[in-house]
């Protein structure tokens, strides 16, 4: 197996991947590909074959101006662009900009299987499996998101359904559910949209656990975001799962969301008991007849390769402090928990490097810069 080496990993290029690229090159590093005898070096693997992170994968229909905002990436701004644009595309040609404009040393596509401690030094490098070889490095930065990672549940029945079911993660438009019956489950962002979409050209019935919770006034970014932080952080620290957005914020009285409503689609009904070959079986004992499931069920954390490292505290989160894990100060989270957004994820790609630069390489960072 190929053995390569670098000072800090980075996993993932999205926002937060791409961040933390570009505070590592501000703060010194040098490539690991160039450069791989360097007294400071880094290298990003990213598992996709293009740039654009999970940007590169939405669905067709979902234009810029329905997305949650799109911050600029730290050191260059995004060019303008167009409300009309898809995301798909208009959002990943600003990644591939931001790449070519810094040079990072980016590997892709790389799928890495497992990150561990070395059996023969505890408290050394870390090691990194790969689809590409080993990496041996002193900290790993991940940022891997959400988007490989899809929320599916089993409910009693499912594997009898004789229509289709699917999940975000594989929605491309509602042009492939015209004239039918369709479910669709879940109460956040994406559920609404979609149901949105979908509603335009099949009967739709929309189906969640809880009564959601529409925002009167709409999302505040100067009190909702604010508070929003503080509930995810408070979660993060005390090494509590997580929830979805929307399950610290509500959902906001979008323009899609009105849509819905007008069209009469946003009528919410109580999760069925059971599915059934043709349809589902309805909380009250009734039966509705559909064609197909789309489960808009979110997404979780996509860092089953950390499981070798044992991260999870008791209470099944990974405990933080800042975006280092309390118990392995050589991993850093971010893109995740209360860095999710595209803003927080910019932040926490400084914050990580940083931090790192003070703990664990400050005797590499004295030694190279003596």
């Amino acid at each position: 197996m190929t053995e390569r080496a670098a000072t800090v990993v980075v996993i993932g290029a999205g926002q937060a991947g791409l961040s933390g690229a570009y505070h590592l090159r501000r703060r010194g590093f040098s490539s690991a590909l160039d450069d791989p005898a360097g007294a400071r070096t880094f290298v990003v693997l990213d598992a996709d074959a293009a740039p654009g992170g999970a940007w590169q994968h939405r669905w067709e229909s979902l234009r810029m101006a329905t997305v949650n905002g799109i911050f600029d990436l730290p050191g260059m701004p995004k060019p303008p662009i167009r409300a009309t644009d898809s995301s798909r595309d208009a959002v990943p040609g600003y990644f591939a900009a931001y790449e070519r404009e810094f040079g990072f040393p980016i590997l892709r596509p790389v799928q890495v299987t497992a990150v561990r401690r070395d059996d023969d030094d505890p408290e050394g490098d870390l090691l990194v499996d790969t689809s590409d070889g080993l990496w041996r490095t002193r900290a790993v930065i991940n940022a891997t998101g959400t988007w490989t990672n899809p929320v599916l549940p089993h409910y009693p029945g499912a594997e009898s359904f004789r229509g289709r079911q699917l999940h975000t993660h594989d929605y491309v438009s509602n042009e492939e559910f015209a004239g039918q019956r369709v479910a669709i489950v879940g109460g956040g962002i994406s559920a609404v949209q979609q149901l949105e979409e979908i509603s335009r050209v099949a009967t739709t019935f929309w189906y969640t656990r809880r009564e959601p919770v529409f925002l009167e006034n709409g999302f505040q970014p100067e009190t909702t975001g604010r508070s929003t932080i503080e509930k995810v952080v408070a979660d993060v620290e005390a090494g509590r799962p997580t929830g979805s957005v929307v399950s610290y914020t509500g959902l906001g009285w979008t323009s899609y969301a009105i849509a819905a409503r007008d069209r009469g689609a946003l009528e919410r009904r109580p999760m069925f008991r059971e599915i059934e070959p043709t349809g589902v079986r309805e909380a009250d004992g009734s039966f509705t007849p559909v064609d197909a499931i789309l489960w808009a069920t979110g997404f979780k954390a996509a860092i089953a390769h950390l499981e070798p490292l044992d991260l999870r505290g008791p209470l099944g989160g990974i405990p933080l402090e800042g975006t280092r894990v309390a118990s392995e100060p050589r991993v850093h989270l971010i893109g995740f928990g209360p860095s999710q957004s595209t803003v927080g994820a910019n932040r926490a790609g400084r914050e990580a490097v940083a931090t790192l630069l003070r703990t664990v390489l400050s005797e590499e960072t004295k030694s190279a810069d003596a």
